[in-house]
């Protein structure tokens, strides 16, 4: 399924790893530095709450309250059996992910795969996030090679439009079988 590509990009979060993260937990932290700034969160999810932060003056508060709990989840993170794949793996080999940037390579030094991955780029890294085409296309970039030579591997609906709109091939986690 991988075969015959140049490259491969791998979603971090239920990709390679499964972070130990609690989301609820992480959500209530995002509106609670909504409501310690006089603005009502409402009922948006934490995606919702970090896409109308800066709008509210809240971006660099919301992004290191989801930051600090993705870098301690990293930490404790188990390893997911794709991870397995990175070590024989002779193809240049990225990390697209809509973690924060830090938590993404906290997990590949835990897991000790920074080794085998050659460019990483996080929610952080660049002005978008998936499903922007942006994260993705800066990753195959730093791989040094073009969108059609590149397959991506990711466990979400996110992922896959992610891939379509970068005009990379797309292929689900559990749908990959270790070659």
């Amino acid at each position: 399924m991988l075969s015959g590509y140049d490259g491969v990009v791998y979603d971090l979060d239920g990709t390679l790893v499964g972070l130990d993260v609690a989301w609820d937990a992480v959500r209530a932290d995002a509106a609670t530095a909504y409501r310690d700034a006089g603005v009502d969160p409402g009922e948006r999810d934490l995606w919702g709450l970090l896409a109308d932060a800066d709008a509210n003056g809240l971006g660099a508060d919301v992004e290191a309250v989801i930051a600090r709990h993705e870098c301690e989840g990293a930490r404790t993170s188990t390893r997911l059996r794709l991870a397995d794949a990175l070590a024989p793996e002779t193809r240049p080999v990225g990390v697209c992910t809509l973690n924060c940037e830090a938590a993404a390579r906290d997990a590949l030094a835990v897991h000790e795969l920074d080794a085998d991955v050659e460019a990483v780029v996080g929610r952080d890294t660049v002005a978008t996030r998936k499903p922007h085409p942006e994260p993705l296309l800066a990753t195959v970039d730093r791989l040094d090679l073009a969108p059609a030579d590149v397959v991506f591997v990711g466990d979400s609906e996110r992922d896959e439009a992610t891939a379509e709109a970068a005009g990379v091939a797309f292929a689900y986690a559990d749908a990959v079988a270790l070659e």
